[in-house]
C-alpha cells in the first residue's frame, strides 16, 4: 500500500477512535500503531511484536523522567515549596505587578508540575488578590494560564516537550534552553493580550463556592522551605542538564577531527594517492565527493602552499557531509587489510603496535558505519570521516586527538547531566523537603509517591504509545515518500526546513482543534515528522520542529480541551467568556511562539 495512504489511515483511525468512539488516547494510539504496522511491509509474525518493541523503546526514553517529575511536583505542593515560590514572586514584584508575579509563578511551576495542578494552586491566590484590589480578576487568571500553558508545551520534563525531544532525537538540555527562549516572549505577549482583554471585557467576579476549592490563600507558615530550597528541585536538574549541553556543545565546536596542512606527513605522496583515486576502479572514492575546484587542484602536477590549504579546506567541508559520505560502505569492507597487507589469520600478538592502532581505528569506523550517517550529529560525521582518511592513508594522515580536555569534561558531565540522574537528585531533594516540613510517616510518604506515580503512569502509557505509532510510520516508509516529494523540488535546504516548520505547526493545529489534547497533538505530530525527515537537510536543529509543533498545539482550544474546562470551572467563568478570553490568549501564545521559532531557526540554527 502507498505509504501516504497508510499515513492517512493511521491519522483517521486515531481521530475516529478519540472523537467518535471516545476511546482513551492510549488505546487509540496503540490500535492505530497496530493498524499501520499490519498495512506496512514485513513478515506476518513480526507485525504485532514490532509494535510492542517500539513501545518499549519509547517508554525507555521517557518513563523514568516523567515518573520522577510527577513525584517532584507532588512533593513541592505538599511541602509548601510551590507556595513559597508564588509568595516570593508577589513580595518581590509587589501587588501592583501581581499579574507578572502570577505569570512568572505559572511559568516556573509548570516545568515540573502539570498545568492543571499549577492552576489549582494559583487560582485561589488570584481570587484573594481581587478581594484586596477589587479589580483585574480576569487579568490574574489569564496571567496564570499564560505562564503555565507555555512552559507546559515547550519545556521538558513536562510530557509533551519530553516526548518530542525523544522522538526527534533532540538533546534534553537543548530542548529546555530553546523551549525557554521561545516560551518567554510568548508568555509576555500572552500577558499583554490578557491586559487588553481585562480592559475590554466586563466579566464579573463570581463569589460562589466551588466544592474542593478555597477562597483565600493562607500566609506562608514560618516552617516553609526557604526560597532557595523551594526552587532547588526545579533549578538543579535544569542547571545540570544545561551544563552538560553547554560542555558538549563547546567540545563539538572545537572540531578536533578537522585537518590542518601539517597533519599530512608527506604531501607529495598524499597528492599522488589522491590522483590515483580519480581512477574509477579506486577504493574508496574519496575524491568523488570533493567540489570541482578541489578536483582541479588534485589534477595539477605540483601543489603550492595555497593549493595544499585549499585542498585541506575542501576535505574538511567533505567530512561534514552526510550524503554522500567519503565512501560507500560496501566498497570499504576490506580496504584496510588489503592496503596494509595484514594477513587476516594473524593473531593480535603477531601484530605490530602500529598495526594494532590502525585496526582499532578500523574497528571504530566499522562500528560507526552501522549507524545511519544521515542521522549522525555533525561532530560524529566529522569524526567518522576523519577516521576514514586515517585508515585509508595510515602513513600520510596523522591520527587526530579526539579526547581533548574539554571532551573529557563533557564526558564526565554526561553522568551528572543525564536527565534521569538529574531528576533523581531533584526527587530526593523534593522528598526531603516533605520530611523536613511535614514529618510524615514512612507509610504516608509512600502513599504520596504512589499517588504521584498514578498521575504520571497514564502519561507514560500515552507517550510511549505515541512513540510506537511514530515507529510504525517509519516502517511504512513515510519518510522515503516525503523525501521523493522534496527531491522533485528545488532542493533548497532553507525552504525545505521552513516547509517542515509549517507542516509541523499546522498539523498540530488541526489535531488540537479536532481532539483537544495538546499532549496528544505533540505526540502524534512529532512521530509523523520524525518519520519524514530522515536524510533531509533542514538547515537548523530539529529542536525548532519541536517548538513549532508545541506552538501549534496551543491554537484553537475549545470545549474538547480539558484545559478549557479547568480554566472555566476553576476561574468561575461561563463557556462563552472562556471562548472570548482563554481561547484568544492561547492563540497569541501559539502565534508568537511559532514566530520566535522561525526567527531563531534563522539566526541561531544550532547546527
Amino acid at each position: 500500500m502507498d505509504p501516504l495512504i497508510i499515513l492517512v489511515i493511521g491519522i483517521a483511525t486515531i481521530l475516529g477512535l478519540i472523537l467518535l468512539l471516545r476511546v482513551n488516547a492510549f488505546l487509540a494510539l496503540i490500535i492505530s500503531a497496530m493498524v499501520v504496522s499490519v498495512l506496512s511491509p514485513g513478515k506476518v509474525e513480526e507485525l504485532i511484536p514490532r509494535v510492542a518493541i517500539a513501545f518499549g523503546n519509547s517508554a525507555g526514553g521517557i518513563a523514568i523522567i516523567i515518573g520522577l517529575a510527577a513525584i517532584i511536583g507532588e512533593c513541592m505542593m505538599i511541602s509548601g515549596a510551590a507556595d513559597r515560590i508564588v509568595q516570593s514572586f508577589l513580595k518581590f514584584l509587589g501587588e501592583k505587578r501581581a499579574s507578572w508575579a502570577l505569570m512568572g509563578s505559572g511559568f516556573v511551576l509548570s516545568v515540573p508540575v502539570f498545568f492543571d495542578t499549577v492552576f489549582y494552586l494559583l487560582v485561589p491566590l488570584a481570587r484573594s488578590l481581587f478581594r484586596r484590589t477589587n479589580k483585574n480578576y480576569l487579568l490574574y487568571i489569564l496571567a496564570i494560564a499564560a505562564g503555565g500553558a507555555i512552559t507546559h508545551t515547550l519545556v521538558p520534563p513536562t510530557p509533551g516537550p519530553l516526548i518530542m525531544a525523544t522522538t526527534l532525537g533532540i538533546d534534553i538540555g537543548v530542548m529546555i534552553l530553546v523551549g525557554a527562549m521561545v516560551a518567554l516572549p510568548a508568555a509576555i505577549a500572552g500577558l499583554s493580550v490578557s491586559v487588553w482583554l481585562d480592559k475590554k471585557l466586563d466579566i464579573p467576579f463570581r463569589d460562589d463556592k466551588i466544592v474542593g476549592t478555597e477562597d483565600d490563600v493562607p500566609e506562608v507558615p514560618t516552617t516553609s522551605p526557604t526560597l532557595f530550597m523551594s526552587l532547588l528541585p526545579v533549578i538543579l536538574p535544569i542547571a545540570l542538564i544545561s551544563a552538560n549541553t553547554a560542555l558538549d556543545t563547546l567540545a563539538n565546536a572545537q572540531h578536533a577531527p578537522q585537518l590542518v596542512v601539517s597533519d599530512i606527513t608527506d604531501w607529495n605522496t598524499f597528492h599522488t594517492a589522491l590522483r590515483d583515486q580519480t581512477d574509477p576502479a579506486a577504493i574508496p572514492q574519496i575524491v568523488s565527493v570533493l567540489p570541482d575546484d578541489a578536483k582541479a587542484i588534485i589534477e595539477q602536477a605540483v601543489l603550492s602552499t595555497e593549493d595544499q590549504q585549499a585542498l585541506v579546506m575542501a576535505l574538511n567541508a567533505a567530512m561534514l557531509q552526510s550524503n554522500p559520505a567519503l565512501y560507500e560502505n560496501t566498497e570499504f569492507d576490506t580496504v584496510v587489510r588489503k592496503r596494509w597487507k595484514i594477513d587476516v589469520d594473524l593473531k593480535d600478538e603477531d601484530l605490530s603496535e602500529k598495526q594494532k592502532n590502525l585496526l582499532d581505528r578500523e574497528a571504530l569506523v566499522n562500528t560507526m558505519s552501522l549507524q545511519d550517517l544521515g542521522k549522525m550529529k555533525v561532530h560524529e560525521r566529522e569524526r567518522f570521516n576523519r577516521l576514514l582518511l586515517e585508515v585509508t592513508f595510515p602513513d600520510l594522515v596523522k591520527p587526530h586527538l579526539w579526547e581533548t580536555s574539554l571532551r573529557k569534561a563533557a564526558n564526565v558531565s554526561k553522568l551528572f547531566g543525564n536527565a534521569n540522574f538529574a531528576l533523581l537528585i531533584s526527587t530526593i531533594i523534593a522528598m526531603w523537603l516533605v520530611f523536613q516540613q511535614k514529618q510524615p510517616t514512612l507509610k504516608a510518604m509512600s502513599e504520596t509517591v504512589e499517588l504521584a506515580l498514578m498521575s504520571g503512569g497514564i502519561i507514560i502509557l500515552i507517550t510511549a504509545a505515541g512513540g510506537a505509532f511514530g515507529a510504525m510510520l517509519k516502517v511504512a516508509g513515510i519518510g522515503n515518500a516525503i523525501q521523493e516529494m522534496f527531491t522533485q523540488g528545488d532542493g533548497n535546504t532553507a525552504s525545505t526546513g521552513f516547509v517542515f516548520l509549517l507542516l509541523g505547526y499546522f498539523i498540530a493545529v488541526l489535531l488540537k482543534v479536532a481532539q483537544g489534547s495538546s499532549t496528544t497533538a505533540m505526540i502524534v505530530v512529532s512521530s509523523m515528522i520524525a518519520s519524514m525527515i530522515g536524510g533531509i537537510e533542514l538547515g537548523f536543529n530539529p529542536v525548532y520542529l519541536a517548538t513549532a509543533i508545541g506552538a501549534g498545539s496551543l491554537m484553537g482550544s475549545w470545549m474538547n480541551d480539558s484545559g478549557f474546562w479547568i480554566f472555566t470551572k476553576m476561574g468561575r467563568l461561563t463557556e462563552s467568556e472562556s471562548l472570548r478570553t482563554w481561547t484568544p490568549m492561547l492563540a497569541t501564545l501559539s502565534i508568537v511562539s511559532f514566530a520566535m521559532t522561525v526567527l531563531l531557526s534563522k539566526v541561531l540554527p544550532l547546527l
